[in-house]
């Protein structure tokens, strides 16, 4: 940090400030610290309608997810664990041995996608596109009930005609 100021009592209040806060920013740092008493207790970030993978302790038992309306989570074999953001806000999710001990404790923050998205506003309603290179519309949170309903309509056929497709060409 660099900080420029002139000699004299405003200085030396400037810097007085300056260490004041350090110490209170690491006092919060040491008293969070002690509140986590062991467990991993560190922040997972992912987008909505995307996914992420974390390693799981070797004597993971029990799973917990604080709210599965904003992440879900599905373990796989090899203590790996796909963290799969729903809706937006922040969770928690609790791994446990199974005496029940606490082996680690993350927060799982879901936000915004913030890549190739475009946002519209007409007055108070949302349509949101992803423009990857092409602009189509996108399911979102949020968006307006009537973008939303269609988009998803049309998803929803799109993807069941897919699927009849596949399944016809299998046999």
């Amino acid at each position: 940090m660099t900080a420029t100021f002139a000699p004299g009592r405003t200085g030396l209040l400037f810097l007085a400030g300056v260490a004041a806060a350090v110490c209170l920013c690491l006092m919060a740092t040491t008293h969070a610290g002690a509140e986590s008493i062991g467990a991993n207790a560190e922040q997972i970030g992912v987008n909505v309608d995307q996914a992420t993978i974390i390693k799981l302790p070797d004597r993971a038992a029990t799973l917990v997810v604080g709210n599965p309306l904003i992440a879900d989570v599905s373990v796989e074999p090899g203590n790996i664990a796909v963290i799969t953001g729903k809706g937006y806000g922040a969770t928690n999710i609790v791994v446990m041995d199974r005496s029940g001990a606490i082996l680690m404790e993350k927060t799982v923050e879901v936000r915004f996608p913030s890549d190739s998205i475009v946002v519209v506003y007409r007055g108070i309603n949302r349509d949101t596109f992803s423009c990857t290179p092409d602009c189509s519309r996108r399911i979102t949170l949020g968006d307006f009930p009537e973008f939303f309903d269609k988009t998803l309509g049309e998803t929803t056929s799109r993807n069941t005609q897919a699927a009849a497709a596949a399944a016809s060409t299998s046999h």
